[in-house]
């Protein structure tokens, strides 16, 4: 067993060896472009400092679109509510709205429900929403729903939500 293994060595010893022979005799047959050899490199031809730096395939996080539709701003609105879904504020109303006004939605165009029910207990949903032209972000989390939820809703009488909302009056 142990020839088999110094044979398969040797082998594999003996290939790297000629892949290395022949690589450097590639190496070496071509002159170098430049001024040593007073060749210029033909148009198309790339030289280091063209090479294009490779992009990143994550995308880029989301911006609010001001003349964009509802639909152009719900990743904007998703991002928020699962960033805020994430935290240790995941079940006040209050922080869901605070988060989408500091990415750049209008407070006076929200609308949110209450986030405790009327003894005290932390609600089992939170909606939230915000009116853009003649549509609805509207938002729902808490711990009947999973993950936070995110869609693009039809106004509605005027409003977003239906039902009692609470003021948001700071």
């Amino acid at each position: 067993m142990r020839i088999v293994h110094a044979s398969a060595r040797a082998a594999a010893v003996a290939a790297l060896v000629a892949l290395s022979a022949a690589g450097l005799a590639a190496c070496t047959d071509a002159p170098e472009p430049g001024p040593s050899t007073g060749q210029t490199p033909s148009p198309g031809t790339a030289s280091p400092q063209d090479t294009p730096t490779p992009t990143s395939d994550v995308d880029p996080a989301p911006t609010l679109v001001p003349e964009g539709t509802a639909e152009d701003n719900l990743p904007l609105f998703l991002a928020v509510t699962e960033r805020v879904w994430a935290s240790e504020s995941r079940d006040a109303g209050r922080a869901y709205i605070d988060a989408l006004v500091a990415a750049g939605f209008d407070k006076v165009a929200m609308e949110v429900t209450a986030d405790q029910t009327t003894i005290g207990n932390p609600a089992e949903s939170i909606q939230f929403s915000v009116l853009w032209g003649d549509e609805c972000l509207v938002g729902q989390v808490g711990s009947t729903t999973g993950d936070p939820h995110a869609v693009v809703l039809p106004v509605v009488d005027g409003r977003c939500l239906i039902g009692q909302t609470r003021p948001i009056d700071w």
